[in-house]
């Protein structure tokens, strides 16, 4: 069981996953990433298959889940002060791409069908304690 790698991080893209990875294996935990060159080759297809997942040996997953909670950087407002949800008030907030209108879907199947980025592109952020979801305040 100690020898089996377990997953302790998705990404949306592999630039995010390398320098996690980097930060991990400075401090000796060995790092596995799965799916990075599919994501690579066609950034579209990273919330189909999960994103970019970030794995370590089952040994080391406390001391790395540890070392990503020292560094994890959650979402802040313009001011510099962290974003509380709505629904707990926790800080632990994320910002994430959505499909949530007739719109943005057909924006992701012409993108997806002519390999191009979508015009029309929705964030809100989610609460990762509570998974609340909440649109962006301009």
């Amino acid at each position: 069981m100690q020898q089996t790698f377990v997953t302790i991080a998705r990404y949306q893209y592999s630039s995010e996953a390398q320098i996690v990875k980097g930060r991990l294996e400075a401090d000796g935990i060995e790092v596995f990433l799965r799916d990075n060159i599919t994501i690579d080759t066609d950034p579209l297809v990273s919330n189909a298959i999960g994103g970019v997942k970030l794995k370590v040996l089952a040994k080391d997953e406390k001391e790395a889940r540890h070392i990503l909670e020292s560094i994890q950087v959650h979402s802040l407002d313009d001011n510099g002060n962290p974003i509380a949800c709505p629904n707990c008030k926790q800080t632990h907030i994320g910002l994430y791409s959505t499909i949530n209108s007739f719109k943005a879907l057909v924006s992701f199947l012409i993108g997806f069908i002519t390999g191009t980025l979508p015009f029309s592109t929705r964030y809100q952020y989610k609460c990762e304690d509570c998974n609340t979801e909440f649109p962006i305040k301009h």
